[in-house]
């Protein structure tokens, strides 16, 4: 595919085997004869992929039956000058094997580089042809920033005209239930660069933090998005802020999270003022309870010492003793004069609370400098792949 500004421009239909423009001012502005000679280019590099991929499997003593990614990626990066003109920053030829880098162009030095021992004997070979060098670092800054100057002019108005960004900050469950994982995600931009953080406390996270970013993705109508999260505890509450910054917009948002699962503090001290006041009425109650069973005791007691209940008793026992010679009950204390002993008395009825109160709280334009970025990526997945080794050079316009 061709990528303008990280906005796809063209791509290569390998089930129908066409080159499709993916914008309409490239169909508009570029002959018929630009299409169907990058067809016929992208059919070349269709088949080189498949015999340099079989070359690395067998280099590296790879199953047949395995699946084998090969990609290449080569473009360039220019800044736009005061008077309109784009001048070169830097130039991208490099390949990637099975999700590895495998091979690049260093271009100030015009020599490739090998990051891993499969891909030295590549390195070597190449290396040892120098037109093929010239031509690579001829390419990368002069007939790709040619083409970049060419499809800017074509999609001016497209380009130049921002969308601003949406904000949006939200949660998700996760495995461990004390856990959460907060995201910010912003969409509907373009061009396609931004400045997105997550702060705790006034603090950006990064990735030794846990932050994750899923960088820039195309959305359907051509604009992008992004979204970066992190893994929190329900119970943090620490003061959690999306900063989202789209300099091509002018658009700068601030969005607060607000944590549901942490009761708010005013709430939580009402809740316990008024669970304090139905503790206290209930104790209030229960005292007055028990004063008047206390009283009600009394009275029985007054009751049964009094001097009809003496007489009535001497006459049904048949005593011959005088009512007088009867031991007078205490009338300090009535209570003694009963029955039954003290130990035996029933105590009042201590009632429990009413309410338990265990409530649960419950990209075209950098930052400083404008830039821009013409990149023509190819991408083979198969059960076979290729070694760059095979190819004189890469495809161009």
């Amino acid at each position: 595919m061709g990528l303008l500004d990280n906005n796809m421009i063209d791509y290569y239909d390998s089930e129908h085997q066409v080159k499709v423009p993916k914008q309409d001012w490239m169909e508009k502005h570029l002959e018929p004869e630009y299409w169907e000679k990058g067809t016929q280019s992208r059919k070349s590099k269709q088949q080189w992929f498949k015999v340099n991929i079989d070359i690395l499997m067998k280099r590296m003593r790879q199953n047949d039956n395995d699946t084998h990614i090969l990609q290449w990626m080569h473009g360039c990066e220019g800044e736009t000058q005061p008077d309109g003109s784009l001048k070169f920053v830097r130039g991208m030829d490099m390949y990637n094997y099975d999700g590895s880098d495998f091979l690049s162009f260093d271009d100030n030095h015009q020599v490739w580089v090998a990051p891993i021992h499969a891909a030295e004997e590549t390195k070597r070979k190449w290396d040892e042809v120098q037109v093929l060098k010239e031509y690579t670092k001829g390419y990368l800054e002069k007939e790709c920033m040619e083409w970049m100057s060419k499809f800017r002019g074509f999609g001016k108005e497209k380009i130049e005209k921002a969308s601003p960004p949406e904000v949006y900050l939200f949660t998700r469950k996760v495995n461990i239930e004390q856990n959460i994982i907060l995201t910010c995600l912003a969409t509907g931009f373009y061009p396609g660069e931004i400045i997105l953080n997550i702060k705790r406390n006034g603090r950006v996270l990064t990735k030794e933090d846990g932050l994750v970013t899923s960088g820039y993705r195309p959305n359907h109508d051509h604009t992008f998005q992004r979204r970066d999260h992190v893994e929190i505890l329900k119970s943090d509450v620490s003061a959690y802020i999306c900063e989202v910054e789209h300099l091509a917009s002018k658009r700068h948002v601030n969005q607060t999270w607000e944590n549901p699962f942490v009761e708010d503090k005013g709430n939580t001290n009402v809740i316990i003022a008024a669970s304090a006041s139905i503790v206290i009425v209930v104790v209030a109650v229960a005292v007055t309870l028990v004063c008047l069973k206390l009283r009600t005791s009394r009275l029985d007691c007054d009751e049964e010492n009094s001097p009809h209940s003496s007489l009535s008793s001497v006459a049904s026992s048949g005593s011959d003793k005088p009512v007088r010679d009867k031991k007078k009950p205490d009338e300090n204390n009535p209570l003694l004069d009963t029955d039954k002993p003290v130990s035996d008395l029933k105590k009042p009825d201590e009632k429990k609370p009413l309410l338990d109160n265990d409530g649960d709280s419950m990209i075209s334009s950098e930052s400083g400098r404008a830039s821009t970025q013409s990149l023509n990526s190819e991408d083979s997945s198969g059960s076979k792949k290729t070694n760059p080794s095979n190819d004189s050079g890469a495809e161009r316009k």
